[in-house]
Formats: C-alpha cells, structure tokens, sequence
C-alpha cells in the first residue's frame, strides 16, 4: 500500500470561511489589476482612451501639452502595471513551484534533488534537465 503523503502546509494561518488564506491588501488590488488588465474589454477601453487623444490633436493643435498628456499617462499606467503584474506573477510562481515540489517529495519515482530546482544556480540546473531528458529517453 502506498504511502500518504502528507500535505506540507503551515497550519494555524489566517483563513477565510472557503479555506482560502486571506490576501493582503496590495495583494487584492494585484489580483484585481493583474485581472482586469487581461480583459479584452479593458484592451477596448485602451484603444478608445488612445483613438479619443489622436482625435483630439488637431483641436488642440498637436501642442506639447496634448503629447505630453499620453506620454505621461502612459508611462504612470506602465510604471504600476510593471509591479502589480510582477507581485502577481511571483506569488504565482511561488505556489506552482510549492506545488510541483509536493508532487515531486509524493513521488516514489521523483528524483528528490528536483525540488527547488528554480533556487540553484544555472549551470546545476541545465545539467539536471540534460540528465532528465537523458533519461526520458532511455524509457
């Protein structure tokens, strides 16, 4: 009989009412952005702030200042978007790497020295992956 594995979660974290653990408020509002910033109406919403400023050129004369408000709003927009994304992306990252660690530790025929793989450096890692693939084809 094989053996159960057992989870490797902390217990005692906060929880919400689902079993889902409860996020901090940057990490809502990275969620939330992250999501929405991925919707097809969110990229029609961009094209349209973009098509009304090169409408609105010739009444404001293409002056420096109606450059200069899309340029500006652009680069604020792109500036946060950069670190909400990459705070979402880590934390999935995260999980999916704690997640094919557990399934690699529940493994009998897993190789242990794949688990946090993603931490040693390049050289070790791209010698691992050859032997793998060695492997898998000798199978």
């Amino acid at each position: 009989m094989p053996a159960t594995p057992t989870p490797m979660i902390q217990q005692g974290s906060a929880q919400t009412p689902s079993g889902a653990a409860k996020l901090s408020p940057f990490a809502r509002v990275a969620n939330a952005v992250s999501w929405l910033a991925g919707r097809p109406f969110t990229f029609a919403l961009c094209c349209l702030v973009i098509a009304a400023w090169a409408i609105s050129g010739p009444f404001f004369q293409y002056s420096d200042t109606w450059q200069l408000v899309i340029n500006t709003g652009t680069t604020i927009v792109t500036f946060l978007m950069v670190f909400l994304i990459q705070n979402t992306q880590n934390r999935e990252g995260a999980a999916l790497q704690v997640k094919l660690d557990e399934l690699i530790r529940a493994t009998r025929e897993a190789h242990n020295k794949l688990v946090a793989l993603e931490k040693r450096p390049e050289e070790e890692v791209e010698r691992i992956r050859e032997e793998v693939e060695h492997a898998a084809a000798k199978e």
